[in-house]
């Protein structure tokens, strides 16, 4: 839309005019109808004499707008995306009296219909940009104020917002049906995007929390009325409040805000939202089934990062959207250290290892990667700049940081930090101000190495031993990419591992130290047992990729599952998951590593990611000529893995639904088949319904069931989540007219809620023969610049990611990508981001797939030769 996008110099520019915004009262009437609702803002703020500015408000219908008493021509000043203001005075009221429209995109103010009992619920997501979908506002985090809400409602809702809820009145007669009005106080200073409304018949379960100063905070849990008997409130109430004395006793100060509810809504589009004392989070974190153990995991880190936002965030806000890396690397580092230290995932370093940083290694090698202190110029770049990076990368830069520092150095600098910033905004000099006067370290040579440039170093250990297998020299080699040249100081730990009497690998000796330029020197391991395995970044302080040694290599591939603790497995994997997507490794070698070992692995959210990795490697890495018979020999040992693993195990559960995901021939699709129709069980495995939505997809896909099926599976789940797991399946079967009605859904109807069309999408591109989508190819490359052009920033990532052809891994789509590309201007800066990212995934599985297929060769070549011995050599 035309004027959405504000840029940096217009913001910068806006709060030079707009001195201090004092207040907002913000009344909204949801009681109009299916399609908008009644919008009335009164902004009360302190200006420029006689300057000019604008003021955003994406609207249905402006109907009047007045300033300072004297009423506008609505037809000049409002193009239904800004409001301009003119003639300022020093002191102003505006007031703006529009209708604004519902959204089912999970932005704005998101309107849902339970299909259950057909009531409606709403929620609001604002960031970054989305304030202004509901109410005038000007959107930029700088300019904080007190927010005040009035709602109309109907009389059965329940209207949640930043301020405690209060008891409703009645609406005025003359209302359509019967209403009342919630009247909200007002709030501290805080910025726009940070607000919230969540109305519509919620339940909740309540209790108090009484924080470090005494006071009672209460505590919400709110959920749809079909989903409340789900909602296991205990827990999430035992994680939050262990997390309130966490933060309150690291931060030097309590609770900021006068209540903390948390709403799990529906559709939404990312894990949770840090609205101040109303945060909305992810509905699928009610689990209605059983969960794994890494969803759990997940959902305490989720609410404990959410929670850090209350500091660090809604308290003290950035300035500008240049440091959204640090409101949100803070959160996570911080969510990992609670999670770690309060509560029962005492294991969440390894998690961190095996999810976070995954993510920021991939991330970081895209050609798209970028510092971590990013140029934001506009709104567009905030929008791609949710990445890993942003979180990953940067949550891993610091804890780096506190490995360099000294944890109680760090947290005291934080501690000054809120003290002087409480309720303003700042910029990263704020912070790191208060660090180097806590630590006494100076920061900046730190800062230019870690947050000015970008790419991800790789780190190789050196060795030399003697005839005693002791070791003479040991250095650390560290290299980086020619994009990418800059070396950077790490601190790290190096770990020797060694079989004990009982057969585990465990660690014998264990030096510290500061990583620095081409090669570093490691005196101290002089003279030591060089053991059976050495590991690089032990304890993972720092961010760099680690390549193992040949023997370690060796070690590693045979007796992984040796290794007692979780941490340095999880290192060692992703040093193996590294050198095979790099094409340093065969990806064949990466899949026999991964099924020969992860039965023994004990920690959930690992074996979730070995089982991601595993089915990326099988679709793209592995050479063509290979794909299906590895693909049909891997859900075979799955099959093998479900039967053997503990009854009733997390693990059993994983390879549950691994194994339904590939499962592709006839004998396979038979066992999936008699674990949803109840002809076939295993020991422990408990078929529950949105298992057996596992199943309905994975037989959907194999051509083994049709839509008939599907619908009969629906009747019987005609939840949310059966519609989203139906739309799925769907999708999913190999059929060309099921493929076209998918397209034609998603890409030229383009009416289907956000949730929904995840789902279809997912299910489109869900295919044992990619050939079956092969067609469609063209087809997406003409029609992308329309959808950006024609539909919001979340509904428009998920086509443009996830219809892009990357299953057509050949030469051609990289070429087919290069002339688009070349086709797209210079405003078109965010889809170029995704589309050389797209392209990324396609060249990078082209090399993965040369290298596994020249490694399988030379097999062929020397078949007496062990395919260890072949990758303990590269």
């Amino acid at each position: 839309m035309p004027g959405t996008n504000l840029t940096r110099t217009e913001a910068t520019g806006r709060a030079a005019t707009v001195r201090r915004v004092e207040d907002y009262h913000v009344e909204l009437d949801l009681t109009r109808g299916d399609r908008v609702f009644g919008s009335r803002t009164t902004v009360t703020f302190s200006a420029a004499d006689g300057g000019s500015t604008f003021i955003d408000a994406i609207t249905d219908t402006v109907r009047s707008v007045t300033l300072n008493g004297v009423p506008l021509d609505v037809a000049a000043v409002s193009d239904g995306v800004r409001i301009q203001l003119a003639g300022l005075a020093e002191h102003n009221v505006l007031v703006v009296d529009a209708d604004a429209l519902y959204m089912n995109t999970g932005e704005g103010l998101h309107r849902f219909v339970d299909p259950v009992d057909d009531e409606v619920y709403l929620y609001t997501q604002f960031e970054v940009p989305d304030a202004r979908r509901v109410f005038a506002v000007f959107e930029q985090p700088d300019l904080k104020a007190s927010f005040r809400f009035t709602v109309t409602a109907p009389a059965h809702w329940t209207v949640v917002s930043n301020s405690p809820t209060p008891v409703p009145s009645p609406a005025p007669s003359g209302g359509a049906g019967a209403a009342s009005v919630w009247d909200f106080e007002p709030t501290p200073r805080i910025s726009g995007y940070v607000t919230a409304l969540i109305a519509g018949p919620y339940e909740s379960v309540t209790t108090a929390h009484v924080n470090s100063a005494g006071r009672s905070v209460p505590l919400g849990v709110f959920a749809r009325k079909s989903l409340m008997p789900w909602v296991d409130a205990e827990e999430i109430f035992a994680v939050t409040e262990a997390g309130f004395r966490f933060f309150e006793a690291q931060f030097g100060c309590e609770y900021p805000f006068a209540k903390y509810d948390q709403l799990f809504v529906p559709e939404f589009n990312a894990g949770a939202m840090e609205n101040a004392g109303a945060v909305t989070i992810l509905e699928g974190y009610v689990f209605r089934s059983k969960p794994t153990q890494a969803t759990v995991e997940r959902r305490s880190i989720t609410i404990l990062h959410e929670l850090a936002h209350m500091w660090f965030g809604d308290l003290v806000t950035m300035r500008w959207w240049d440091d959204l890396w640090l409101n949100e690397s803070f959160a996570e580092y911080m969510s990992h250290l609670a999670a770690a230290e309060v509560t029962d995932f005492a294991h969440a370093w390894t998690t961190f290892a095996s999810v976070e940083k995954s993510w920021a290694y991939r991330q970081d090698q895209l050609p798209t990667t970028h510092p971590i202190f990013a140029d934001i110029s506009d709104l567009a770049d905030v929008e791609v700049n949710f990445d890993g990076i942003t979180y990953a990368k940067g949550a891993s830069v610091l804890k780096q940081l506190v490995a360099w520092v000294g944890q109680e150095q760090f947290m005291e600098g934080v501690r000054r930090y809120f003290a002087k910033h409480a309720w303003g905004n700042t910029v990263l000099a704020d912070l790191m101000a208060e660090l180097e006067a806590a630590s006494g370290r100076d920061l900046a040579p730190w800062g230019r190495a870690w947050l000015e440039t970008a790419g991800v170093n790789t780190l190789s250990p050196e060795v030399e031993t003697d005839d005693a297998g002791r070791i003479v020299s040991f250095a650390v080699r560290q290299s980086a990419v020619p994009e990418h040249p800059t070396l950077r100081p790490h601190r790290l730990a190096v770990g020797i591992y060694a079989h004990d009497s009982s057969g585990s690998l465990v660690r014998t000796e264990r030096v510290e130290l500061d990583v620095d330029g081409e090669l570093t020197a490691v005196p101290e391991l002089v003279g030591r047992d060089r053991g059976d395995l050495i590991l690089l970044n032990d304890e993972d302080l720092a961010y760099a990729k680690v390549r193992l040694d040949p023997r370690s290599l060796a070690t590693a591939t045979a007796h992984l599952k040796d290794i007692a603790e979780s941490l340095p497995r999880a290192l060692v994997w992703g040093s193996a998951w590294d050198a095979a997507r790099d094409g340093e490794t065969p990806a064949r070698d990466y899949v026999r590593l991964v099924l020969a070992n992860i039965a023994a692995e004990t920690d959930s959210s690992v074996v979730t990611t070995l089982l991601r990795q595993l089915a990326t490697t099988l679709d793209y890495y592995v050479a063509p000529a290979a794909q299906a018979s590895a693909r049909e020999g891997a859900a075979g040992q799955l099959w093998s893995l479900v039967e053997g693993a503990a009854p009733g195990s997390d693990s059993q559960l994983q390879f549950a639904k691994a194994f339904s995901g590939l499962a592709a021939t006839a004998e396979h699709l038979d066992a999936v088949e008699g674990l949803l129709e109840g002809t076939r069980a295993v020991p422990g495995l408990a078929v529950d319904q949105d298992l057996r939505w596992e199943f309905v997809a994975s037989l959907a896909a194999g051509g083994r069931i049709g839509v008939e099926r599907i619908q009969t599976e629906l009747d019987a789940d005609s939840t949310s989540t059966g519609q989203v797991a139906a739309a799925l399946a769907r999708a999913a079967l190999p059929t060309a007219e099921a493929k076209e009605e998918a397209w034609q859904a998603i890409v030229v109807r383009g009416d289907l809620s956000n949730a929904i069309q995840q789902a279809a999408v997912n299910g489109f591109a869900r295919v044992h023969d990619a050939g079956l989508i092969a067609p469609f190819a063209e087809r997406y490359f003409e029609a992308v610049p329309g959808i950006v052009a024609g539909r919001t920033h979340a509904l428009a990532q998920q086509i443009v990611v996830g219809l892009f052809p990357a299953r057509q891994t050949d030469e051609a789509t990289l070429a087919r990508t290069d002339r688009f590309l070349a086709g797209l201007t210079e405003e078109q800066g965010a889809l170029r981001r995704t589309m050389l990212e797209n392209r990324d995934g396609v060249a990078r599985a082209l090399r993965a797939q040369a290298a596994d297929g020249a490694a399988g060769q030379a097999a062929m070549a020397s078949p007496g030769e062990p395919s260890e011995v072949h990758h303990a050599a590269r």
